[in-house]
């Protein structure tokens, strides 16, 4: 099922950028997969932003258990346009087609953003922790 959007990507923003938080529409799902429109992290780099209809989220959850797993990066309100306290879930990456995001929301600080970086490191498996 394809999701219509109205396309609100111009010349002077043709593409998301690496940080923004988008809502965005992650049904259908299947199992265990995270569900509905809730906002998401871009994570893709920039150049492929730029030349693919493709994007990297990892989704962004209000319900938020404490203390919080390594893979698991907070982000306060009102940081990247979210109306309560949030958590990143790097366990949840996606790759989806960019119609699947509804509208910008805003975007995370430079120091937010490496944390998030480091986080999908581990969820990777990238670094030891």
């Amino acid at each position: 099922m394809e999701t219509k959007r109205k396309n609100f990507y111009t010349k002077s923003y043709p593409y998301p950028r690496r940080g923004e938080i988008h809502l965005v529409n992650f049904d259908p799902t299947i199992g265990s997969e995270i569900k509905k429109t809730r906002p998401a992290v871009i994570i893709q780099n920039d150049v492929s932003n730029e030349h693919s209809q493709v994007t990297i989220v990892a989704a962004i959850t209000s319900q938020i258990n404490l203390p919080l797993y390594p893979n698991e990066i907070l982000i306060k309100s009102p940081e990247g346009g979210l109306e309560k306290d949030s958590a990143t879930l790097l366990n949840q990456i996606r790759s989806i087609d960019r119609k699947r995001l509804i509208k910008k929301m805003g975007a995370v600080s430079p120091a937010t953003l490496e944390k998030i970086e480091n986080a999908l490191k581990i969820s990777l498996g990238m670094v030891k922790f």
